[in-house]
């Protein structure tokens, strides 16, 4: 009998005091469904977690990333989670979504409200769980939250 157990990579994007997040698609099936989360997803058999973090950037905004370090790793029977955390180095304009239906830049304050607004939809949308994770382990430790701010260009 195959394991249930799979492995995700998550990308905890930074710009300016700001993190980078994707309104996950409405279709049924998938985790959490209209919800804001992080860009990444499942290793593929063979990869490890920041290369398959690299493919699914590629795919789903079209931008490879530099820098990528691991800072956290999420562990239950079902899943396991690999969450790195990386500067975005190109504005969000820049980016082509490419699965989801929204993204955009968000800070901590917004996000640890539980839900954030889509221009797209023109609603407010709850945060996934993956992204909930994310917003506490970065309000909870201060080396994973932003450095200075970039100069403006």
């Amino acid at each position: 009998m195959r394991s249930s157990h799979f492995e995700v990579a998550l990308a905890l994007l930074e710009r300016r005091g700001e993190w980078l997040i994707q309104l996950r698609d409405d279709v049924p099936g998938i985790v959490a469904p209209g919800t804001w989360g992080l860009f990444g997803g499942h290793l593929e058999p063979g990869e490890t977690p920041e290369q398959a973090l690299r493919r699914e950037l590629l795919e789903e905004i079209g931008w490879a990333a530099g820098e990528l370090a691991l800072c956290h790793r999420h562990v239950t029977p079902q899943r396991t989670a690999h969450f790195f955390r990386g500067p975005l180095s190109v504005p969000l304009q820049r980016l082509q979504l490419l699965e989801g239906q929204d993204m955009r830049l968000a800070g901590l304050k917004e996000m640890e409200a539980g839900a954030v607004w889509s221009d797209r939809l023109r609603a407010h949308r709850p945060l996934a769980p993956s992204l909930q994770r994310a917003v506490a382990l970065l309000l909870a430790d201060p080396t994973l939250s932003p450095g200075p701010p970039l100069p403006p260009r």
